[in-house]
């Protein structure tokens, strides 16, 4: 498999909300340790083109659970629906305003179906979710947003990224884990 190019890679990590992000992550070991409980988002991607070459672009970003997934967690825990396992729907778009914990929503969608990711345990601490989205038309894709619906739903986490370029008949899999760190 291909790597992103390096200018990519370059232009996507000195991005101020993806060195804050790898900040963020690699204090987690440091909360768990003071006694704080915390959870950190993290997006990655692989460009599957047309004629099956596939380059990966690597982790595009971390950190950004919304407070809108927060507060549904805390819904859940009092009502007990069978929504809370839905967060495995995948969508991007072609935003660019950085990612904020009071998103609920992709910025500009790119007008492609929200592909069904599939859910594993990476570990115990760790949820995972792997969705492809297959666009029709060309456009740079600069943001994923993973939702507990198909078509609307809550926003459980956004990333903003530096664009990944696709024409018709690519597709991009996306891979996004939660670490959640229990406090003690």
């Amino acid at each position: 498999m291909k790597r992103a190019p390096i200018i990519w890679r370059l232009r996507n990590t000195l991005q101020y909300p993806y060195i804050r992000g790898w900040f963020a992550e690699k204090l987690l070991p440091v909360a768990g340790t003071a006694g704080l409980m915390s959870a950190i988002g993290r997006t990655s991607a692989v460009l599957i083109k047309k004629d099956g070459t596939r380059v990966n672009y690597g982790i595009l970003g971390r950190r950004v659970v919304t407070t809108a997934f927060v507060s549904f967690v805390v819904d859940q825990l009092q009502t007990e629906t069978s929504v809370f396992g839905d967060f495995k729907f995948h969508d991007s778009g072609v935003g660019t305003t950085a990612e904020n914990a009071g998103d609920t929503i992709i910025e500009t969608t790119d007008g492609e179906s929200r592909a069904t990711g599939t859910q594993t345990e990476a570990s115990a601490t760790v949820y995972k979710s792997v969705g492809t989205i297959a666009y029709t038309t060309s456009k740079a894709i600069t943001e994923h947003g993973l939702f507990n619906d198909a078509t609307a739903g809550t926003l459980m986490d956004r990333t903003v990224f530096s664009a990944i370029n696709v024409v018709s008949g690519d597709s991009v899999e996306f891979t996004y884990q939660l670490t959640v760190s229990a406090g003690g």
